[in-house]
């Protein structure tokens, strides 16, 4: 059977040169900004230099699942080293939502007994900061939309633009109105919008572990694209799954007429690639043809089944024969 294999394929050099060079400023920012919340004692330069650090260890996972990425397929992994980002994407967004909890548990710590706070520092450093975490997200932005990977690395670093805003802003109105409780209400503030993102990023990497349906595909849409296919007369065993954020996967069982030739078979798989692709975004579809009268199944089989004895069910636009 012909496959499609059009898979996308993201310049990941150049990822890998924006990963590596944002780890390296951000590391460098991350001594600085840890001896700057030492001095201030402020827990806000400290959270969010907490955050910078995860934040490296956030860009060299994302870098090294990049470059296992390109590996090619072998034998022990047929569908290459792809899911690698998906598992650095877990560990990020698990990483984040630890550290929240530990932000929550701090900052409430110092807001029963807010410690004085040197503001000046708290500004300065927090505007440096925010210098810094825009050059390293915009450097990790580009192709975020579709790879997870990415995504989460640039959300790690989102979050740190966020968070130096609050630190910004904490020592502002520190400054303002000498209230040191400030400085722990805005870190707990920047640990609920990091809990959000962390959240967000992981249900759609346990969605495709899961190998669960990609959120914007809708399957009665996609069962009458395949009827409306010339000489297709039914589909059932239908999977759609995804192997990364950006390449998805298809597999189904299409009923077509009885006695078409080689060719014409050919042809109405070219006609499904061909939609899947430009509808669906699938890149690589696999097409098994049976002729009609061929024993039924369900539109989505049950795989721990194998070879039932009688039809456990119609698939979509078959009907039943007499014998």
């Amino acid at each position: 059977m012909p496959h499609t294999h059009a898979h996308d394929r993201a310049r990941p050099h150049k990822s890998q040169i924006r990963l590596a060079l944002s780890a390296l400023v951000t590391l460098v920012f991350v001594i600085v900004e840890t001896a700057a919340g030492l001095f201030a004692n402020s827990l806000a330069l400290l959270t969010d230099a907490a955050h910078n650090l995860t934040d490296v260890i956030a860009l060299a996972l994302s870098w090294y699942a990049i470059r296992l990425a390109t590996q090619p397929a072998h034998a022990g992994k047929t569908y290459g080293y792809h899911r690698a980002g998906i598992l650095v994407a877990l560990v990020n967004s698990t990483t984040l939502a630890l550290i929240a909890v530990g932000i929550f548990y701090e900052a409430y710590q110092r807001f029963q007994a807010p410690p004085p706070v040197m503001a000046d520092v708290l500004m300065a450093v927090g505007g440096a900061a925010f210098v810094v975490n825009v050059l390293t997200a915009w450097l990790v932005s580009h192709g975020r939309e579709h790879d997870l990977n990415l995504r989460s690395a640039f959300v790690h670093l989102l979050g740190d633009i966020f968070s130096t805003i609050g630190a910004v802003v904490a020592g502002l109105g520190i400054w303002l109105t000498g209230q040191d409780w400030l400085d722990p209400v805005a870190s707990a503030l920047i640990g609920l919008l990091i809990l959000w993102n962390a959240w967000t990023i992981l249900q759609e990497t346990v969605e495709i572990l899961l190998e669960s349906t990609p959120r914007d595909i809708d399957m009665s849409l996609m069962v009458r694209d395949f009827l409306q296919v010339e000489g297709v007369r039914g589909v059932h065993d239908l999977h759609v799954w995804s192997i990364s954020q950006s390449i998805r996967v298809l597999s189904a069982h299409v009923v077509i007429d009885h006695d078409l030739p080689i060719t014409a078979g050919i042809a109405i798989q070219r006609q499904i690639n061909d939609l899947m692709g430009r509808r669906y975004g699938i890149a690589h579809s696999t097409l098994q043809l049976e002729c009609e009268g061929c024993e039924p199944d369900l539109l989505y089989c049950d795989i721990t089944r194998p070879n039932p004895e009688r039809p456990c069910g119609k698939g979509a636009g078959e009907h039943s024969h007499p014998a």
